[in-house]
């Protein structure tokens, strides 16, 4: 049965079906029929040398997994090959309950990165942040490691203590230490701000849909009159299609959610919502920043391009692309997990390394907002070299100063300012009603400008770890 995501052969043999396939390309296509058949023999040579000459004897079957998840891998971050047990913990994944620390992680050039924290679970209570880099398990390093092997470091026995090494820009590397939990991740938190409810969603597993319909009915159950709703996507990671389609449907009135296009230009799948939205109209905000990814952009671009929520915070992560999984043998060899169509908003547009951005830009903190305006806050789909393009070519918003941040009385600790300015919008009755704060105080970049006495902006260094080296 294939899944679809929105989300780092001994002696080589083929099946029946590749090889009818092969040779059908090669009888239309001789030359290429001829360079494939070679690098299978270039392949078969390679193992069979390093299965002689290699110091130590070696695991075949290792070498062989090894090879499948680099050639998926070298096509896009998110395409891979997912051994059996591999598959099996997606599958648990997906379904809401798993053991582990409850931190979504990504990989690139064998460094893992973190997407963001799952809500409620050790890593967030530890205070991990999307775009943190983990660097070592228990001491050990998990450079070079592959998503999936790094996540089997990370996961064991519940009650038991794991130790991480962090780096984060602007401060030393640093270990937090954590135990580990049955995770039972819950997609929806929800609670009353006045007249107006705020609806979490975490992610988009196999519940959310109904999670989000039961927060939504026991808001208004409460207060029949409510004026209004956040919903806050913001580090939602994404999960199931079907989901994004789910709660999209719950806050529209029919019509497009989103399309999915793949390499036939003229086949075209749409995804549509039923008659009757659930919220009757009132007006609706949508909090995103650059942890809202996949499934999370479809739900808040649908929304924004159907002009039924405004979108309030920064710039989303930008993964605009569908993988679908197909098991293989049933699931006894593993499965693909393959890049197989981009999806694009109701009103046509592909936010794949894009992102989607907000109708008020808001950064959480003065020290965010000083990240965006110095390009040191450049965890997104476009910061992977081997990202899939935008369909219409379009590039990521560089450096700027965001347009709202907290004022030095506001209180970072305690408050939530974009949220405060979500609620604003509410009240005010759209984005162009609400009053609109000063502007940030000069960034970095700005002073460095001006010292130097000319108009343009001077771009600083780097200020993103670069990880260590990884040593023989």
């Amino acid at each position: 049965m294939r899944r679809t995501l929105l989300i780092g052969v001994s002696a080589f043999v083929l099946g029946a079906g590749s090889m009818a396939y092969l040779g059908e390309a090669a009888r239309a296509t001789p030359e290429p029929r001829e360079q494939t058949y070679h690098m299978l023999e270039l392949f078969g040579n390679v193992l069979d040398t390093v299965e002689r000459q290699y110091v130590t004897p070696v695991d075949d079957k290792k070498l062989i997994e090894s090879s499948l998840k680099g050639m998926l891998s070298s096509l896009d971050p998110h395409s891979d090959y997912l051994t059996p047990d591999d598959y099996q913990e997606m599958q648990d994944t997906t379904h809401g309950e798993y053991g582990g620390l409850g931190i979504e992680i990504t990989s690139e050039d064998g460094v893992v990165k973190v997407i963001s924290p799952i809500d409620g679970t050790p890593a967030a209570r530890a205070g991990i942040q999307a775009g943190d880099y983990i660097t070592a398990v228990n001491g050990q390093s998990v450079l070079g490691l592959t998503v999936t092997e790094a996540v089997k470091q990370m996961r064991g026995k519940a009650g038991e203590a794991v130790s991480l090494t962090i780096a984060r820009a602007k401060t030393d590397p640093f270990d937090l230490k954590l135990v580990r939990e049955v995770i039972h991740p819950k997609s929806v938190t929800s609670h009353a701000e006045g007249d107006y409810g705020y609806v979490r969603l975490a992610g988009f597993n196999e519940k959310a849909t109904d999670e989000v319909k039961a927060a939504i009915d026991a808001l208004r159950a409460k207060n029949p009159h409510l004026k209004g709703l956040v919903l806050d996507l913001r580090n939602n990671p994404g999960g199931l299609l079907e989901q994004a389609v789910g709660v999209s449907d719950l806050f529209l009135n029919g019509g497009e959610v989103v399309s999915q296009r793949g390499r036939d230009i003229h086949s075209i799948e749409r995804y549509n919502a039923k008659p009757g939205e659930k919220l009757g109209g009132i007006p609706v905000v949508v909090l995103i920043n650059s942890g809202t990814a996949s499934a999370a952009e479809i739900v808040a671009g649908a929304l924004q391009d159907r002009h039924r929520a405004e979108l309030v915070g920064l710039t989303s992560f930008g993964k605009g692309s569908v993988q679908t999984v197909i098991p293989l043998r049933g699931g006894m060899d593993g499965a693909v997990k393959v890049t197989t169509a981009r999806y694009f908003t109701p009103s046509g547009r592909s936010i794949q390394k894009t992102g989607i951005e907000p109708d008020l830009e808001v950064a959480a903190t003065r020290e965010q907002a000083e990240e965006v305006a110095n390009e040191a806050f450049l965890f997104s789909e476009a910061s992977f070299h081997n990202a899939l393009g935008a369909d219409e070519g379009k590039t990521r918003k560089g450096a700027h100063k965001p347009a709202e941040a907290p004022p030095k009385d506001f209180d970072q600790k305690k408050g939530d300012f974009q949220l405060t300015r979500a609620l604003d919008v509410l009240k005010y009755g759209s984005v162009g009603a609400t009053p609109k704060l000063a502007a940030p105080t000069a960034t970095l970049a700005e002073a460095a400008a001006l010292r130097a006495g000319h108009g343009a902006v001077v771009k600083p260094g780097a200020t993103t770890p670069t990880p260590p080296a990884k040593s023989n």
